[in-house]
This record gives structure tokens, C-alpha cells and sequence, in this order.
């Protein structure tokens, strides 16, 4: 299995793994699954150190390291990927409107992979790459 990986669960992997669920741990660990984080993690990452350093206090450039060490695979924006933004299909009355989000959706839509979230609100978007666990 291909896997995506959210910020907030690349962030918990490396800082806080005991907020991870088993099943989550599970797919991580597993060496038949290839795991994937995204240049728009690390982006959304640091945006958030920079403007909350309690909040975030790892950088992106410390979590892009980590995913290195443990394995994952860097996953660049394409331009595949950014035209798939108008193809999302989703609940209207969500109110959901992270750029970030979306994007990563959009590059485990294009990329065909399972996109992993702890975030409830992105069960709203009806695609089929979206893992809420």
C-alpha cells in the first residue's frame, strides 16, 4: 500500500507516537507499505513553528528529517497534482477550508495512494484516497 501521511500524524510520529492509534502504528511499521510525507507538510510545519513555537516546537526542517531517517519518501507538488484540485468532490455544508488539506488530498488522489488523517472534518470529502483513523 501506498500511504500519505498528514502533517499532524508525521508531527505525533516523530514528538507524540503515543497519540498514533495501533492501527495507524500498523500500517506505518509494516514493510510491504511504502510511506510517503509531502513538501506541503514540511511547508505547513513550519508556518506553524514560526507562529507558535509552544504549539509546534519541532521545525519543519526537523520533521523533514525525521521522515528521512525513518524511511518515508519525499513527495514534491506536481503540476498532476494541483489539477486535481476542481475534480475534490464534497459535503457543502462543511465548513473545511485548509489550502493544505486540500492539496495533500489532490496528491494521493493523483498519486492513487491512502491519504492517513486523524482529522474527522476531512471525512467530508467524498474521495476515496481519504483515511480518517
Amino acid at each position: 500500500m501506498r500511504i500519505l501521511l498528514d502533517s499532524h500524524i508525521l508531527f505525533w510520529a516523530m514528538d507524540q507516537e503515543e497519540k498514533l492509534s495501533a492501527d495507524i502504528l500498523e500500517k506505518i511499521n509494516d514493510p510491504e507499505n511504502d510511506i510517503f510525507y509531502s513538501v506541503l507538510s514540511i511547508w505547513e510545519l513550519t508556518l506553524k513553528n514560526l507562529k507558535n513555537p509552544v504549539g509546534m516546537p519541532v521545525s519543519g526542517i526537523e520533521v523533514a528529517e525525521y521522515c528521512d531517517r525513518s524511511g518515508f519518501i519525499r513527495l514534491p507538488l506536481q503540476n498532476e497534482h494541483i489539477q486535481q484540485l476542481p475534480t475534490l468532490k464534497k459535503d457543502d455544508d462543511t465548513d473545511h477550508k485548509d489550502p493544505f488539506d486540500r492539496m495533500l488530498i489532490c496528491q494521493a488522489k493523483a498519486e492513487r495512494m491512502t491519504f492517513i488523517t486523524h482529522d474527522s472534518k476531512l471525512a467530508s470529502y467524498h474521495e476515496s484516497c481519504v483515511a480518517v483513523i
